[in-house]
């Protein structure tokens, strides 16, 4: 159980520090388009942000699937929780 709760942090720390990142991008990309820099190099930028993003969902989604299968063990109804995942990665899928 220690692992697990260990591993969800630095999970955590890893998603924290991708979302700085990302944020930085985004103020970088502001910047260029206030000084009128070219539509391709903004693009260029604004499809790393989308990667970055998808990398750090990939990793949200992966501390939520250890947090369920956690709160499965904890409480004795796997069922529950997982359907909870399933309706999670349906909506996210759909949305």
């Amino acid at each position: 159980m220690a692992k697990e709760v260990k591993d969800q942090e630095a999970l955590k720390k890893d998603v924290m520090a991708r979302m700085k990142r990302i944020e930085g991008q985004v103020r970088g990309i502001q910047r260029m388009i206030d000084e009128g820099k070219e539509c391709e190099d903004i693009l260029v930028q604004v499809r790393a942000v989308r990667s970055a993003l998808r990398s750090a969902t990939a990793q949200i989604m992966r501390r939520y699937v250890m947090r369920c299968q956690e709160q499965s063990v904890a409480t004795g109804d796997p069922v529950g929780h997982y359907e909870k995942l399933v309706k999670l990665i349906s909506d996210f899928i759909d949305g």
